[in-house]
């Protein structure tokens, strides 16, 4: 199994960036698919991005592409999500999970077994 830690959430202004980090520990974090999700107050978790373990293919969600940016770094077990242009619709908490590698890249919640327990985004308008 893997441990998720998520971190780096915080109150920043419309147009602002953040760079959220999932720190991983137990088995080898090269070992899983890597995704970010998000939820908004009053609503279900929705999925905004996924990078292979090898970090060679990713798909994103169409509301954050080409203002978000998922990446990993292996070495460190560690995975990131850069949010530049932020918007006050990106608001919520934001929550990495990961599934086995052998699954690939996948867009629903129920398909990545390990979680995190989330860091809040607030953005203001």
């Amino acid at each position: 199994q893997v441990q998720l830690v998520e971190s780096g959430g915080g109150l920043v202004q419309a147009g602002g960036s953040l760079r959220l980090s999932c720190a991983a520990s137990g088995r080898t974090f090269g070992s899983y698919t890597m995704g970010w999700f998000r939820q908004a107050p009053g609503k279900e978790r929705t999925f905004v991005a996924a990078l292979t373990w090898n970090g060679v293919n990713w798909v994103y969600a169409d509301a954050v592409k080409g203002r978000f940016t998922i990446s990993r770094d292996n070495a460190k077990n560690t995975g990131y999500l850069q949010m530049n242009s932020l918007k006050p619709e990106d608001t919520g908490v934001y929550y990495c999970g990961a599934r086995s590698a052998v699954g690939g890249l996948a867009r629903r919640q129920s398909e990545y077994p390990y979680w995190g327990q989330g860091t809040q985004v607030t953005v203001s308008s």
